[in-house]
């Protein structure tokens, strides 16, 4: 069983950057905190480390007062994007607080890793997880994905892959909360175009990640 962080690598989690999860230490005790699962080392230069969601959840529980009882066990600690049709989960606080962690992380991957910096478009990652990427993308927008099997009366978003190589549709049972998903998707780098659905269906977004 992995140990828990030392004394001496929580501080380095409390002092890490707020937006960007920026971390420093000594290489072993850097080290230890990427055995831990809680940093990681960028793959490309000055190759600094930056806390994993599961290491912004450890800090942020920093700052939250003890619960009354025993509270469920972390499942993983990875952080895991709703493409919609999930099961219903807890949508409070402690899940804004993990969507807003994993959407800054994100902008500081394509400012690391798009060759001019940019932050207002999608980067290489993102292209190779088309789906996940989209509904990160939505959810930080304040977009609701759908619960459960979906029954219709559920009005949330779903993100789904295509055949197409870079594009994702997006469904939502409601004209106006597709626009929202449009919306979102666009103030977040995305091409989107709107399509009619098959035989009469309702309409749906083909998303595609903006190289330009």
């Amino acid at each position: 069983m992995t140990r828990p962080p030392t004394a001496a690598q929580r501080r380095i989690i409390e002092a890490a950057e707020p937006e960007t999860g920026r971390i420093s230490g000594t290489p072993a005790q850097l080290d230890r905190l990427i055995v831990l699962k809680l940093a990681f080392r960028h793959p490309r230069p000055p190759h600094e480390h930056f806390l994993t969601p599961a290491g912004h959840r450890l800090r942020e529980a920093a700052d939250e007062p003890p619960a009354a009882g025993p509270g469920p066990a972390e499942s993983g600690g990875v952080f895991a994007a709703r493409l919609g049709g999930e099961p219903p989960s807890d949508a409070g606080p402690a899940r804004a607080r993990e969507v807003r962690t994993a959407w800054q992380g994100l902008l500081e991957i394509r400012r690391m890793t798009n060759p001019d910096g940019a932050t207002d478009r999608p980067c290489a990652w993102e292209r190779g997880r088309l789906a996940p990427s989209a509904a990160l993308a939505l959810e930080a927008a304040g977009c609701a994905p759908a619960a459960g099997d979906g029954d219709g009366a559920d009005p949330g978003y779903r993100v789904q892959d295509t055949p197409q190589p870079e594009a994702v549709a997006v469904h939502h049972p409601e004209p106006a909360g597709l626009a929202a998903c449009a919306a979102a998707l666009r103030e977040a780098g995305w091409q989107v175009s709107e399509h009619a659905g098959t035989r009469g269906g309702p309409r749906y977004l083909l998303a595609s990640p903006r190289r330009a």
